[in-house]
């Protein structure tokens, strides 16, 4: 098994760092290159290759000051997206090794259009796409590829750990709370969650199975999300319950 660490970037941003028993890492996209590369000093790590998940400067800002330090790193990024300095593009279906692990690249359009994510040795670097409580913003894509990209996510094996690229969850549980007052695991979660932050602990990774009971994104299929957003969707199909529920979330 891989280790994986996290870098805080920003005000509330994720790179993750995948570290190697040899002193090498991967980095997922680095926003910042400042604090990645006081990790990399500090741990005397050499830098192999980035992972991108999409082209939002919040996530590809630190990329050619980390270029320029370590020249023979591999940056690997989604083929339909405008991210300068790529020396390997994927797309849904490609194949990465990381350290003698096979990752998979998944196509999941929705937060932007060319969006992936990637996942392998038991975890799913998936960028802006999904978060702990809640899932990204429509910036590109539609709804309904949005809600492919989720259902493609869900599809992975339950203890998959989700490594998403912001700490959104207390705020994601906010809402979450509103459009599912009575889910028990919903409840508990928050008190979790408000114990880890209030010691200043991440909430990330999260696993895909606690996801399916608390991400009310994932649970369109269920008539207590329906009952939520039954005011606001055109009918009861579980597209419609997840573009409604998007939309609520975007006025929320």
């Amino acid at each position: 098994m891989l280790t994986v660490k996290s870098i805080p970037a920003f005000n509330d941003n994720y790179i993750w760092l995948i570290h190697s028993p040899e002193n090498h890492c991967v980095l997922v996209d680095p926003g910042d290159a400042t604090p990645a590369i006081k990790v990399l000093e500090e741990e005397q790590l050499i830098l192999d290759a980035i992972l991108v998940t999409h082209h939002h400067h919040d996530h590809i800002g630190g990329i050619s000051e980390l270029k320029r330090r370590f020249p023979h790193a591999n940056i690997v990024a989604p083929v339909n997206e405008p991210i300068p300095g790529v020396s390997q593009t994927v797309e849904d279906g490609d194949q990465v090794e990381i350290f003698g692990e096979r990752f998979m690249v998944l196509g999941v359009p929705g937060h932007t259009a060319g969006h992936v994510a990637y996942v392998g040795d038991g975890k799913l670097f998936c960028g802006d796409t999904l978060f702990s409580a809640g899932c990204g913003r429509l910036f590109e894509g539609t709804p309904q590829q949005m809600f492919q990209s989720l259902q493609k996510l869900a599809a992975l094996p339950d203890e998959t750990e989700v490594y998403c690229a912001h700490e959104y969850t207390s705020s994601n549980l906010a809402f979450a709370l509103v459009a599912e007052q009575d889910n028990p695991h919903l409840q508990r979660y928050r008190e979790d969650v408000s114990r880890r932050r209030a010691q200043g602990i991440s909430t990330i990774p999260s696993t895909l199975r606690q996801e399916k009971l608390i991400n009310p994104f994932l649970r369109c299929d269920q008539a207590s999300i329906k009952k939520s957003v039954a005011d606001k969707a055109f009918d009861d199909s579980d597209l419609e319950t997840f573009a409604a529920l998007r939309r609520w979330k975007d006025e929320f």
